[in-house]
This record gives C-alpha cells, sequence and structure tokens, in this order.
C-alpha cells in the first residue's frame, strides 16, 4: 500500500484514531514486511542447516510479524488496547528471534540480516506505538 493510498485509507475507513501519522504506519509496515521476509529466508535456510532451535523462532518471528503487519492494513475494527498489546507481543517476538539469530550471525549472513530486520521492526513499532498513545480514540 503506498503512503497516498493510506492517506485515504485512513480519511475514509473512519480509522478510529485521530492524530496517527500515515508516514510511521507506512514506515512500520514496511519494517514488518522486511522483517517477516528476512525471518522466513532464515528460517529456510537454518533448517538445511540444523540449526532448529533458530528456525522455529524465525518462523514463529514471521508469522507474528505477517499478522501485527494485517492488523494494521485492516483499518476499521482497530482497538487500542487489542492493537497495543499486539504490537508489545510483536516486540517481544522480534527481541527473542533477533537475540537468538545474534549467536550466529558471525558465521551466518541470513541471521545477521535477520537479525538486524527484527532489530528495525522493534524501532519502528516501538516509535509507533509512542505516536498511538498520544493520539485520542475518537467519539
Amino acid at each position: 500500500m503506498t503512503m497516498d493510498m493510506m492517506k485515504g485509507a485512513m480519511s475514509s475507513s473512519g480509522m478510529p484514531m485521530k492524530g496517527m501519522d500515515p508516514a510511521m504506519m507506512q514506515e512500520t509496515m514496511e519494517a514488518l514486511s522486511a522483517c517477516t521476509q528476512a525471518c522466513i529466508m532464515c528460517a529456510d535456510a537454518d533448517a538445511g542447516e540444523g540449526m532448529g532451535k533458530c528456525a522455529g523462532m524465525c518462523a514463529n518471528c514471521a508469522d507474528v510479524c505477517d499478522t501485527m503487519m494485517r492488523m494494521l492494513l485492516r483499518m476499521n475494527g482497530w482497538d487500542m488496547q487489542v492493537t497495543m498489546s499486539m504490537m508489545q507481543t510483536t516486540i517481544m517476538m522480534c527481541r527473542a528471534c533477533s537475540a537468538e539469530c545474534m549467536m550466529h550471525a558471525e558465521m551466518s549472513e541470513h541471521c545477521r540480516m535477520c537479525a538486524m530486520a527484527c532489530d528495525q521492526a522493534v524501532m519502528a513499532m516501538e516509535k509507533m506505538m509512542g505516536s498511538m498513545s498520544e493520539a485520542m480514540p475518537m467519539a
């Protein structure tokens, strides 16, 4: 979804939070998408290298990030508490995945790239959560 499409959707969809920054939302979704892709690639490579724990962690992280991204895209039906809780869960999953991948980063380029993508997703979500906590739900 392009930023122009998102701005249009946000203004016409009755998005429940006043003051949300479309650019920040776009940045978050792009970071989640990149993280999902990096985690899938890392999980596939890890499985072939016999690194089951890392492969499982990456597969789980990919699923959580993909679900978070789909929740953000579904602008009608947002619930502030549920969205914030899911973002916190996604942040915890990304941090755990990053930590696991960093243990292999020196010997594995895909693990290093996955950890970086997870860290970027965490930063984008934390920034968005700060913005969300300042936004007021519309009555």
